[in-house]
C-alpha cells in the first residue's frame, strides 16, 4: 500500500459537504433486482467519501446476479452490487492523503474496493490481497457494492486520475489491475518472453493488453469463440488458436496434451528453449484449459491461474514436478498494481477504448447485467465491457 503524508489530527477541510441522495442497484436474490435508498456512510479520519461516476460490470457481478453464489461463496444477505468503479472525491477525513501528493476535494480518482486489516501477517509482508479479513466491494459477507451515489474507503485505496484518463476508463483500472497482477506481478513476464492466455474474455484480452505494454515477443490468445479470437488478434494478440476437437471416448488429460501438442505444432513454436512458452495465464478456469496450459508452457516456465472453475480438478502433477512448472495463484490486485495499471493507459502502452463496448445510465443497470451475461446485446453486438453510469 501506497505511503501517506499526514494532516493535522482532527483539521477539517474547509469546504462544507452537501450530501443528496443515495440510491443503490440492489441484489435480492439470483435474478432479482431493485433500487434501494441507502445511509450515506460516516468518514473515519483516514478514509474519503467517493461520489461514483462510473461502475464496470464484473464476471463476479454476473455471477451473483445470475445465480446467488460464485464459486463457494453465496449471497447471504440483500447487497448492492459493483466493485470496478471511479468517480469524484466530495469529503474527506482529517487525515486523508496519500500517495505522491494530497488528494483534493474533486480529484477524479479509480477505487480500490477492498479493505484489509493491514495488522495480519499477509498484510504486513506485503500481500494484503489475500489478507484473510479482507472487505471486499459487492463480495458476502460485505453488503456495499458500488452501484450507488455514495462509497468510501481508507483513502490510500483511491488513486488520482491522469488528465487522459476519463473516468469511463478510470473505472476499467480495477480489471485491469487484476491483469497487471497476473502477468506483471505474479508472472514476471520480461520484454521479449512469450505466453499464452487462456480466454478471450475482459480479463484475457486485459491481460493481453498488459503483455503487449511491456514488450511481450509473441501473445497467443486461446479459446473457443472465433469472434472473441479476431477480437483479441486485433486488440493485441499476435497468434490465436482453436483448440483442437476431443475425440469420442478420449480421455481429458490425454487430449489436453494432445491439444497443447497441436497449438505448438500449428503455432511453430518449440517445446523448449528459444522461442517456448515462458508464461501462461489462465482466465477461464476450465480443467482442460489448465492442463493445455501446463502441457504446453515450456520447462521452468510459470503458469498463472485467475479463472474460477471447479473447486477440485486433475493436473499433469508428474511434468509439473519433473520440468520444475511454477503454479501460482492470480488473486485480485496487491501492492503496487494499481500505479502500473494507470501508468500503462497514461503512457498509451494499453488502450482501453476497444474493450468499451456498452455505456448505460443508471436506472438501466438491469439491461446492462442481462447483456452482459448473454454476451451480446439485442442487435447482436458483441459484449466486452459494460459501464454504468453512478445515480443522475
Amino acid at each position: 500500500m501506497s505511503a501517506q503524508a499526514v494532516l493535522p489530527a482532527g483539521k477539517p477541510h474547509p469546504a462544507e459537504f452537501k450530501p443528496r441522495d443515495n440510491p443503490a442497484f440492489i441484489l435480492y436474490d439470483k435474478l432479482k433486482t431493485g433500487y434501494e435508498e441507502q445511509p450515506i456512510p460516516e468518514l473515519g479520519p483516514d478514509e474519503v467519501l467517493i461520489e461514483i461516476k462510473k461502475t464496470g460490470i464484473c464476471g463476479s457481478d454476473v455471477h451473483f446476479y445470475n445465480t446467488g453464489a460464485m464459486g463457494l461463496v453465496k449471497l447471504q444477505e440483500p447487497m448492492c452490487l459493483g466493485h470496478e468503479s471511479s468517480g469524484i472525491i466530495v469529503q474527506l477525513g482529517s487525515n486523508s492523503v496519500v500517495g505522491k501528493g494530497t488528494i483534493q476535494l474533486g480529484d477524479k480518482v479509480a477505487l480500490e474496493p477492498g479493505v484489509t486489516c493491514r495488522m495480519c501477517t499477509d498484510c504486513r509482508g506485503g500481500c494484503y490481497q489475500i489478507c484473510e479479513h479482507m472487505v471486499f466491494a459487492a463480495y458476502p459477507p460485505s453488503r456495499g457494492g458500488t452501484l450507488q451515489r455514495y462509497y468510501k474507503l481508507p483513502a490510500d485505496l483511491v488513486y488520482k486520475l491522469p488528465e487522459s484518463v476519463g473516468l469511463e476508463y478510470g473505472a476499467m483500472m480495477e480489471p485491469l489491475s487484476v491483469a497487471v497482477h497476473a502477468i506483471a506481478n505474479k508472472g514476471q513476464l520480461r520484454t521479449g518472453q512469450n505466453v499464452i492466455i487462456f480466454g478471450a474474455g475482459p480479463v484475457g484480452l486485459l491481460a493481453m493488453g498488459v503483455a503487449k505494454g511491456l514488450g511481450a515477443n509473441r501473445i497467443v490468445a486461446v479459446d473457443i469463440n472465433q469472434e472473441r479470437l479476431q477480437f483479441a488478434k486485433d486488440y493485441a494478440a499476435t497468434d490465436v488458436y482453436i483448440p483442437t476437437k476431443q475425440n469420442e471416448g478420449e480421455p481429458r488429460p490425454q487430449y489436453s496434451l494432445r491439444a497443447a501438442q497441436d497449438l505448438l505444432l500449428t503455432l511453430g513454436i518449440p517445446a523448449r528453449g528459444p522461442g517456448s512458452i515462458d508464461l501462461v495465464m489462465d482466465a477461464t478456469g476450465a480443467e482442460v484449459c489448465i492442463q493445455m496450459g501446463l502441457n504446453a508452457v515450456r520447462p521452468g516456465g510459470t503458469h498463472v491461474q485467475t479463472g474460477f472453475g471447479p473447486p477440485d480438478i486433475q493436473i499433469p502433477f508428474f511434468r509439473v514436478t519433473t520440468e520444475e512448472i511454477t503454479i501460482k495463484g492470480g488473486w485480485r490486485y496487491g501492492n503496487g498494481d494499481y500505479p502500473l495499471a494507470i501508468d500503462l493507459v497514461n503512457r498509451g502502452l494499453v488502450n482501453l477504448e476497444p474493450l468499451l463496448t456498452h455505456t448505460f445510465k443508471f436506472k438501466d443497470a438491469l439491461e446492462a447485467f442481462e447483456i452482459t451475461k448473454a454476451g451480446k446485446d439485442k442487435n447482436g453486438k458483441f459484449v466486452i465491457k459494460c459501464v454504468i453510469d453512478g445515480p443522475e
